[in-house]
């Protein structure tokens, strides 16, 4: 094979790598759908390395309105064998700061959750309000990322042991999301994403007058069965706030 026509095969899989990719943050979000038509419809995302399948285990936990929709989407990268996804590429390691141990994403832009965030929202635009968003851990960056950089039309959100990201730019929109009820999850002891960055943040969060629900809990990286027994009374809460004197 002489070198011009291997700088062509070069090139042209460049160019079918390039144009696979493109699909790949373009094309609409596969989801796993169950329960009712609603409302309300809630739409949980998950985390990095994980699945939309992983939030089956939790379908005969949720205590939720009788009608309410569930909406599981898959995130657009995969894991050539594993199956495995996320919503951007989540440099954990790059993103630890000197004499810490655990990621510090509240000065990072990753460009990638912007990406992430226009795929959710173009979901969202098909289903029917009321929206509660939310997600663990990856996916609750994103969905705060849509709450606090968008004006998505959200009537609950649901942060997993999440983490911030790009804080002070979230921190421009925080007094248009005095209305938006806010319930926030983290593990005392979590590995992977540090409990004291999310306890300062909703502290933030209602110091700005908004209406969070913080629920520390004793545990790791992980949904205890009790988080999804007190994020399913928010839901409740919410539904009985939208259906509650002068409402539709």
């Amino acid at each position: 094979m002489t070198k011009r026509a291997f700088f062509v095969l070069i090139l042209a899989g460049f160019v079918v790598l390039s144009a696979a990719w493109l699909v790949t943050l373009t094309a609409p979000l596969a989801t796993i759908e169950r329960g009712g038509s609603g409302p309300p419809t809630l739409v949980m995302l998950h985390g990095y390395g994980s699945r939309a399948e992983d939030w089956l285990q939790f379908e005969d936990r949720w205590q939720l309105p009788p009608n309410t929709r569930r909406v599981f989407p898959q995130a657009p990268l995969r894991g050539p064998w594993s199956g495995q996804r996320g919503w951007w590429w989540l440099n954990l390691d790059g993103n630890i700061p000197k004499g810490e141990t655990l990621p510090d994403y509240t000065h990072a832009n990753p460009g990638g959750i912007k990406v992430a965030s226009r795929l959710v929202r173009k979901l969202l635009a098909r289903e029917k309000a009321p929206i509660i968003l939310g997600g663990f851990s990856q996916g609750a960056m994103t969905s705060a990322e849509i709450a606090f950089q968008t004006d998505q039309d959200l009537t609950g959100l649901i942060l997993l042991s999440g983490n911030v990201v790009n804080e002070e730019k979230w921190a421009e929109h925080f007094a248009g999301r005095r209305q938006l009820p806010i319930f926030i999850a983290h593990g005392r002891h979590d590995s992977v994403l540090p409990f004291a960055t999310m306890e300062r943040f909703q502290a933030r969060l209602k110091t700005f007058g908004l209406d969070v629900t913080w629920m520390p809990f004793e545990g790791g990286h992980e949904i205890p069965e009790a988080v999804i027994h007190a994020a399913s009374g928010f839901v409740n809460r919410i539904v009985g706030l939208q259906s509650g004197p002068g409402r539709n």
